[in-house]
């Protein structure tokens, strides 16, 4: 059975409201109520935030504060503030319900049974907490339990469809498909609006060899998500196997129209044209497959076999050059390779690639009789290449049969339907950020600029000592500020900048140099994207004034805009070079100097040298180091940053990734979680990808 999503009842929220009238809040405990109950859940954290720093021993605003994260995804975070609350009040009923339904999603089922059997001393037969409750026993294979569970909330909840389908489930799991059948028919007899019975009856007739029945069941599937590209590649797979090439094309055709970015449906269609004879319809789709992903291998291999069979020589050893690259121990491929520069006259070639195959073949001990491609040893040895492509793929050490690999290599992919058991209450969408299609890129770095972004969310603004006092001193035109956001100028801003570089050349001119001066001068620069000579005057006011440590933290600044120039010049270069994704990051990483970066690090440590606290320098060194792929050293600046400011949700963002980068996914979610509830949005998103 596959993982839930499950429910948090809404009466959490509304049992949270009613309740939360009896105690004697301030406004903000009663706005942050109010944003949550209009789904405003990001807001919401921030107002209980307040109220917690102001009243940590309150119970409510952890309460409060776990159910929006809750509705935000983030579990880890509810579980971490149901605990609390707990802590404070053990008898809050709904902190239970809240933990539970957190530790459930998390896949802490066992954790999960304790808090739903403390809610069920209370509220014996509160049916969401038995259901949920069953669902776990599930996952855990306490399929008596289960059962048993399901059969007593039957007793006073006899018109709730999901019951009858996760008994369904327990039949499947136990092997019992015709009982399994009874009870899907029994939950349609209740609710013909099931997605997921309709998914798992066309499975249990797929399994049984009736693909014609499942067809049916899925096309009353779409009926009712007809917007889900997965259910047209699952019905094309059933149609293909009752025969109906027809209609399974028009299945790829239309999910690739719904989600064009589906390599599964354009991969699975490339497999069916070369099926027919279409072959350079394959070849085309395969060819895009390569594009979104080039190292796809078993993409790139049958589309050398297409290759050879429209007789295009070159391009097909142009494919074999790939792929020996990748599996250098491939014997038929070099043997495959060598019929190639045969036929293209290349004989010596030929003969090196022969000998190779050869070599192999005696060091693997295999007893081979003659060397022709078409021997039956060689094609062994083109399954286990199959092999290999497969395991590295899905990362298995165990050998495959050769079943298996022809299997993978010529049978239909599918996907897996994951619907589930949908939760009752799973129809709000408002206010849930984790939703947005969203890339996901680190936090960026703090510049010295005179525009400022306020976080609106939090209200936070940026405080460095150093650029406090240059402030204080009134010796620049504007007030400096810290910030990480970039502030498009218009045309109109930006000539004031260029009347403000001219008159700092003539003040130059004719006063004596003041360090102040080329700093003020330098950002003018850097506001009008002229970086070279920001850095110019950068180094005159150090050469004034050592120890000027804004001027270091500029400066760095500078150096990472050059770096950014610097690569985006050479990733153009590269791309206008070369077609091919992989060789274009190739010319890339050998292109792309660290030079810039290494030059930002030395100033920031020179920033940390003369201001040791500095924590938007520690951060910057840390998204530095993070840049340049060493990121132990990142986490270790992030850590001296979050030491100094624990509310800097940037640094915990970022160290989070790093944490994920590094495979330590359980810090990951914790640094996340923590990001998020400062008011760093993206976190949700993040977490939610990363599913527990």
């Amino acid at each position: 059975m596959k993982r839930f999503r499950y429910i948090l009842l809404q009466c959490i929220v509304v049992q949270a409201l009613l309740a939360g009238a009896q105690i004697n809040t301030d406004q903000v405990m009663r706005i942050g109520r109010n944003s949550l109950a209009f789904d405003d859940y990001v807001l919401a954290i921030q107002y209980f935030n307040q109220v917690i720093q102001v009243k940590p021993y309150l119970a409510k605003p952890y309460f409060y504060r776990g159910v929006a994260k809750y509705n935000l995804d983030d579990f880890r975070g509810a579980e971490t503030d149901a605990s609390l609350c707990i802590e404070r009040n053990p008898f809050i009923v709904g902190a239970y319900r809240l933990r539970g339904v957190s530790r459930q999603n998390s896949a802490k089922y066992a954790d999960a049974i304790g808090d739903y059997d403390k809610v069920l001393v209370s509220l014996p037969h509160d049916k969401s907490i038995l259901f949920n409750k069953a669902l776990c026993q599930l996952q855990l294979k306490q399929y008596a339990a289960g059962d048993s569970t399901f059969r007593y909330l039957l007793q006073f909840d006899k018109k709730n469809e999901r019951i009858y389908l996760g008994m369904a489930q327990i039949c499947i799991d136990t092997g019992d498909t015709t009982q399994a059948l009874q009870h899907i028919a029994k939950s349609l007899e209740i609710s013909k609006n099931s997605p997921y019975a309709y998914a798992v009856r066309a499975q249990i007739s797929a399994n049984r060899g009736d693909f014609k029945a499942a067809s049916a069941d899925m096309d009353s599937l779409i009926k009712l998500e007809p917007k889900e590209a997965k259910h047209f590649i699952n019905r094309a797979y059933f149609r293909y196997r009752a025969d109906d090439y027809y209609g399974c094309f028009s299945d790829y055709d239309y999910a690739i129209t719904l989600d064009p970015e589906n390599s599964v449906a354009i991969y699975n269609r490339a497999q069916l044209n070369a099926e027919v004879g279409e072959y350079a319809k394959a070849i085309t789709d395969f060819t895009t497959v390569l594009q979104r992903d080039s190292q796809n291998f078993l993409a790139l291999y049958n589309r050398l076999q297409l290759y050879l069979m429209t007789e295009q020589y070159r391009k097909a050893l142009g494919d074999y050059d790939r792929i020996l690259k990748k599996y250098p121990n491939f014997e038929s491929g070099y043997m495959q390779r060598a019929a190639i520069k045969q036929k293209l006259g290349d004989m010596k070639g030929a003969q090196r690639d022969n000998e190779r195959a050869i070599a192999i073949f005696k060091k693997k001990g295999i007893q081979v009789s003659s060397f022709n491609p078409a021997d039956l040893e060689a094609k062994k040895a083109e399954k286990k290449m199959a092999q290999e492509i497969e395991d590295a793929k899905r990362g298995v050490e165990q050998p495959m049969t050769e079943e298996d690999i022809i299997k993978k290599f010529n049978q239909l992919l599918t996907v897996e339907d994951d619907n589930g058991l949908k939760p009752e209450y799973d129809n709000r969408t408002r206010g849930r950020i984790q939703n947005q299609n969203v890339d996901i890129e680190p936090m960026p770095m703090f510049f010295l600029t005179y525009y400022n972004i306020v976080n609106k969310l939090n209200g936070k603004t940026h405080y460095m000592k150093e650029m406090t006092e240059v402030n204080d001193s009134r010796l620049l035109s504007k007030m400096l500020v810290l910030s990480a956001d970039v502030v498009q100028l218009d045309s109109t801003t930006i000539n004031k900048h260029f009347e403000s570089i001219d008159y700092y050349n003539g003040m130059l001119a004719v006063s004596k140099p003041r360090s102040v001066d080329y700093f003020g001068r330098a950002m003018d620069y850097m506001m009008v994207k002229d970086y070279e000579r920001a850095i110019a005057d950068i180094d005159r006011a150090i050469g004034l004034s050592p120890k000027f440590t804004l001027a270091y933290f500029l400066r760095a600044n500078a150096y990472y805009m050059q770096y950014q120039l610097e690569k985006r010049d050479v990733q153009n270069s590269a791309q206008a070079a070369t077609s091919d994704a992989a060789a274009a990051a190739k010319l890339l990483a050998h292109s792309t100097s660290d030079s810039k970066l290494s030059a930002a690090l030395d100033d920031y440590n020179e920033v940390l040298k003369l201001s040791p606290k500095s924590v938007y320098a520690l951060y910057n060194r840390g998204f530095i180091y993070m840049l340049m792929g060493d990121y132990t050293s990142a986490i270790g600046s992030f850590n001296e940053a979050i030491a100094i400011k624990p509310d800097l949700g940037e640094a915990f963002y970022n160290r989070g990734l790093m944490y994920f980068k590094l495979g330590n996914r359980e810090k990951g979610v914790a640094d996340l979680s923590n990001a998020g509830e400062l008011g760093v949005l993206p976190s949700y998103n993040v977490l939610k990808r990363m599913s527990y």
